[in-house]
């Protein structure tokens, strides 16, 4: 999906990030020889340089290199051996590259992964609007999760509900799919809503109200800023509400969808949960560079929801909260519907 523009965009971040701190991927290394690589063995390398041929290739990569390595991995979310056989190097340095890229993109998610401003606040809700008739709309909610290797530590936390090891990522979306908000630490075996209720989110909308509602499933509690559906729709516009509600919440669902597409690395991560927290956030920055950029998506990469799931029920929030947030959609289906 990346364009000549984009490519030199991402080859400065993971500049920027190796030339401010970033470790190793130095573009030069010194030698006693001309091609030191075919004339010594591995263990004369060490000898003289500290560093293996893999070690040494690795470091010489130029930045763009490394982004393609990144790129390519985070789009297949093959082996790190296939990787590595199709662009020319070991499977250790993909290993290596796609760490320190990840880190380098996940570095930068608050530039690229914002709530809408005030001056997109407006457009947002018209957006939203048109999609299912749903006012005051500013953002969908859900949670999806990522499945990863049994971690080698604590392996029980990460079982979901499924029973399969993976990182529960909480992600709120705009109308267009742009990632406004994510949350990627979580074990699956982690509630959706105690997710939100330990997020930096959660405390800055309590904290400063939104000009605008988030839509969210049952798993949520139902506040002043996070309208959930009825759980048992009493009156004709009650119907109308939920509906309305339902079809718009499909965005956050079509999102999660396009996300695991366009990276299907995202499917299955073969690493431990840090790196695969850092491969997630990555791939949200990355998600956000070209659908801004109005990017079409390839052929296989579709917008197909992901499954339903009943959702459990919320965790038990303050009751004050409940109270104000049935005035807030009671006042909703009122005027709307």
């Amino acid at each position: 999906f990346m364009t000549p523009h984009l490519s030199t965009d991402m080859a400065g971040i993971v500049h920027r990030y190796h030339h401010f701190g970033g470790r190793g991927y130095h573009q030069m290394v010194y030698v006693e020889c001309a091609k030191p690589l075919e004339q010594y063995t591995t263990e004369e390398l060490y000898a003289r340089f500290r560093f293996g041929n893999a070690d040494i290739k690795s470091h010489s990569l130029s930045v763009e290199e490394q982004v393609l390595i990144g790129l390519r991995f985070y789009a297949s979310g093959t082996f790190y051996q296939v990787v590595g056989d199709n662009i020319g190097v070991d499977k250790s340095t993909v290993s290596d590259v796609v760490k320190a890229v990840s880190i380098s993109l996940a570095s930068l998610v608050n530039q690229f992964v914002s709530l809408p401003r005030d001056d997109q606040i407006a457009q947002n809700k018209h957006k939203f609007f048109l999609l299912r008739n749903m006012p005051n709309t500013i953002g969908v909610t859900d949670c999806t999760h990522v499945h990863i290797q049994t971690p080698h530590e604590r392996d029980w936390e990460y079982i979901n509900r499924k029973g399969s090891c993976s990182i529960n990522i909480q992600l709120v979306g705009d109308a267009d799919l742009i990632i406004t908000n994510c949350v990627v630490k979580w074990p699956g075996s982690v509630h959706d809503a105690r997710i939100l209720r330990e997020s930096a989110l959660y405390r800055e909308l309590q904290t400063n109200r939104p000009d605008g509602i988030i839509l969210g499933n049952s798993a949520y509690p139902l506040l002043p800023w996070l309208m959930t559906p009825f759980l048992a729709a009493t009156t004709p516009a009650q119907a109308r509400f939920n509906t309305a509600h339902c079809k718009t919440r499909c965005a956050i669902e079509r999102l999660n969808g396009v996300l695991k597409r366009r990276f299907a690395c995202l499917n299955y991560l073969r690493v431990e949960p840090q790196g695969a927290s850092n491969i997630i956030v990555a791939c949200t920055v990355l998600h956000n560079i070209p659908t801004r950029c109005n990017v079409p998506l390839c052929d296989d990469v579709y917008e197909a929801p992901e499954p339903v799931e009943e959702p459990d029920q919320p965790l038990a929030f303050c009751q004050n909260e409940g109270l104000t947030g049935r005035v807030v959609r009671d006042a909703i289906v009122r005027n709307y519907f």
